[in-house]
This record gives structure tokens, C-alpha cells and sequence, in this order.
């Protein structure tokens, strides 16, 4: 038997701690303005909870990125990975952190303009040459 994945579960239960709502909240938050699709409580709760439910359609998971608000590709992962054992971290196309923060940071790069993801690049690449020199510089002291 495989073991039950629960990434889709954590990831609403994390982000609904982080806006400190309810789970009725979310239910009036998760709604896709298009098609009228509604993240129910029942179904949220079930979710949540661990317990059995069918996997959510499309337009629910696109009401369930408004409610929560986080980009729909990270909800989307999160429900390959838990509801039809897909792990989008292991397409070497796709490159992933654990913790989420890189698939939340490539979901809004999408809709960024090309000189913004230049600007968004230079950041990162900045940071990641601090972070060298100062690790550098801390491997040059000694205590002798």
C-alpha cells in the first residue's frame, strides 16, 4: 500500500493559519467569479482533516487560489501531488523548494513583465553573491 500523501491538505491548513481565518471564512473567500465554482465548508473541512473526499475540479481549484490567496499553480501542484500522485519536483523541468517559496516565486514571475523578472533575477543573484562573500569571510577568521 502507498503511503497517503497530504500536501494539499497542509498547504490550505498552513495559508488559512496565516490569514487566521475560519474555514467558513475560506468557504466565502473561494469562490471563482467566472463559473460561480465555491469551495464548500463540508468538502474544506474533509480536506483539512485528512478524511476521504473526491479530488477537486478545476474551477474549484481556481476559486480555492482566489480564496486563499496563492498563485493557482501552487495549488495546483499540491493537488497532483495529493490526489493523483503526481510530484511536479520530480519533473527535471521544474525546479522546486520544499518549503514552496520557489513555486511561489516562479507562479508570480509569470505574470511579471520581461524587465521585471530581469529586476526580479538581479535581486536574487545579488543576494545569493552576499551571502557567498559573507560566508567567505567567515571561513578567513580564525580564533588562533
Amino acid at each position: 500500500m502507498t503511503e497517503q500523501r497530504f500536501d494539499f491538505r497542509d498547504l490550505l491548513r498552513r495559508r488559512r493559519a496565516e490569514l487566521g481565518l475560519s474555514l467558513r471564512d475560506m468557504e466565502d473567500r473561494s469562490i471563482d467569479p467566472a463559473s460561480g465554482a465555491q469551495a464548500k465548508f463540508g468538502w474544506l473541512s474533509k480536506v483539512e482533516n485528512g478524511k476521504p473526499t473526491d479530488p477537486p475540479k478545476e474551477d474549484v481549484l481556481l476559486a480555492i487560489s482566489i480564496g486563499y490567496g496563492l498563485p493557482e499553480t501552487v495549488v495546483k501542484a499540491a493537488a497532483a501531488k495529493q490526489f493523483m500522485g503526481f510530484d511536479p519536483a520530480s519533473d527535471p523541468t521544474v525546479m522546486w523548494s520544499g518549503d514552496l517559496t520557489t513555486r511561489v516565486i516562479v507562479a508570480h514571475a509569470e505574470g511579471l513583465s520581461e524587465e521585471e523578472r530581469r529586476q526580479l533575477a538581479d535581486i536574487a543573484e545579488t543576494f545569493a553573491r552576499r551571502k557567498t562573500q559573507r560566508s567567505g569571510s567567515a571561513e578567513g577568521k580564525s580564533d588562533e
